[in-house]
């Protein structure tokens, strides 16, 4: 079975041959390969494109370590496009695993200590050169955001966009299945959407993939291209990130925790570096605090989530579900799967008791952002009884502001809107209906 993933397949169409290289990120297995060399390929031989001008080069792959070589790498392309008369599309995967060359004819003792990155030949200079060939159209995947995404401005400046795949959404997995809507919901709430485990019927098959995906891919990636000695440390901190999706934390926190798993201390200081190699890998994102009445954000309170849920389920073994962390990691992600800007929202409120005023904080789970408009939105299973009601609603009433407002519930449960204008509709409605949100 082929999921077309027509989302991503639009957005590198509408990024043809605008003269910038198309930066194709995400986690490792999510897809990014079959986007381009499938997916996206197969609609461009649809247009009439000739498989010689498809120029092709896995760097993964053992036959082509060579071409890591960024000066090898150049030479091939340049050769296999010497007809200045067609159009080439070059594909490029895994980028990141392209290292740099010292170049030796420069006298090093004459080079400023703070420019002597300039010393080497990145892949950054030959795709950078290779732009300036008009009938080049550039792509290239990669699995770092440290050498990818936030590279991007300072190397290729206005000339690389990036396109972020994930896993497969829930919608995309629902076409995936003959399943009914609840029951894919629960299924995908279990084993995620990375899709060799999605394609994958036998449920013995799918834990044996994933679990492979956490320890030979995920894990083994970081410990060699970080050189991290002990990787115990590594391995208890995802565990305690994976317990506490959706609980606020902060390194030093994240440090006691994995301290007690392993029975030793570990720094903060090597939690954060660990932290910042994890969101590099994909594995997690994190979203930052922020005080909507006080607009300011908690620079040492994050919560984090996990970038695929049965990736999650499989590292601690199937054993945590509880579904509510579950439910508000999957909106998450759909969240930023559309392209928001997604911070977790506090609000402070002073009530009187006893005489003297005392000051409570209370959370918004997502504080949605586009640009000068807002949506708050809080996850909560059910609603069933009026107390629970004012529980999961009294932080939106106490906003301040008069953004939209939306809870979402468990389910299938229909929209519908109460007196005070807070939203409700069911998980399911909001993933399968981007409209709902409004923007």
């Amino acid at each position: 079975m082929i999921i077309k993933r027509e989302q991503y397949v639009k957005s590198l169409l509408e990024r043809r041959w605008n003269g910038k290289v198309k930066i194709i990120t995400g986690i490792r297995r999510c897809g990014k390969s079959f986007l381009l060399y499938t997916l996206y390929k197969d609609y461009l031989r649809s247009e009439g494109v000739g498989d010689d001008c498809f120029v092709e080069i896995a760097l993964d792959k053992r036959a082509n370590v060579k071409y890591r070589n960024p000066h090898e790498l150049y030479n091939y392309i340049v050769n296999r496009t010497k007809d200045t008369e067609k159009r080439y599309y070059v594909f490029i995967d895994e980028i990141q695993l392209s290292y740099k060359i010292k170049n030796d004819d420069v006298d090093e003792k004459r080079v400023p200590e703070e420019d002597r990155e300039m010393l080497y030949t990145t892949f950054y200079d030959i795709l950078t050169e290779l732009m300036e060939c008009r009938n080049l159209d550039i792509y290239v995947t990669g699995s770092n955001s440290r050498m990818l995404s936030t590279d991007v401005v300072t190397n290729f400046r206005d000339r690389g966009t990036e396109i972020r795949v994930y896993p497969f959404s829930y919608k995309e997995f629902l076409y995936s299945t003959d399943l009914e809507k609840t029951e894919a919901l629960e299924e995908y709430l279990m084993y995620g959407g990375m899709p060799l485990a999605v394609l994958e019927k036998n449920e013995t098959e799918k834990r044996k993939y994933l679990a492979g995906l956490n320890k030979n891919v995920y894990i083994k990636d970081i410990v060699e291209r970080y050189k991290i000695r002990d990787d115990e440390v590594l391995d208890s901190l995802i565990d305690s990130l994976s317990s506490a999706v959706g609980s606020l934390t902060n390194p030093h926190n994240l440090a006691n925790a994995a301290g007690t798993l392993m029975k030793r201390k570990t720094s903060d200081h090597t939690i954060k570096q660990y932290l910042d190699y994890l969101e590099d890998a994909y594995l997690f994102i994190s979203a930052k605090r922020y005080d909507i009445k006080g607009k300011r954000y908690f620079e040492n309170m994050r919560k984090y989530y996990a970038m695929d849920l049965g990736l999650r389920n499989s590292k601690l073994n199937f054993r945590q579900q509880e579904k509510s962390h579950l439910m508000e990691n999957l909106i998450f992600l759909e969240l930023v799967r559309r392209g928001y800007n997604v911070d977790v929202g506090m609000v402070e409120i002073t009530r009187s008791k006893d005489g003297y005023n005392r000051q409570s904080q209370y959370e918004i789970d997502f504080v949605v952002n586009t640009g000068s408009e807002k949506i708050y939105i809080q996850s909560a299973l059910n609603i069933d009884t009026e107390d629970k009601k004012n529980q999961e609603t009294f932080s939106l009433k106490n906003s301040g502001d008069f953004f939209r407002k939306i809870v979402i519930l468990d389910g299938n449960v229909k929209v519908w809107t109460d007196s005070d204008g807070i939203t409700y509709t069911g998980v399911i409605p909001f993933l399968l209906d981007e409209s709902i949100l409004g923007f």
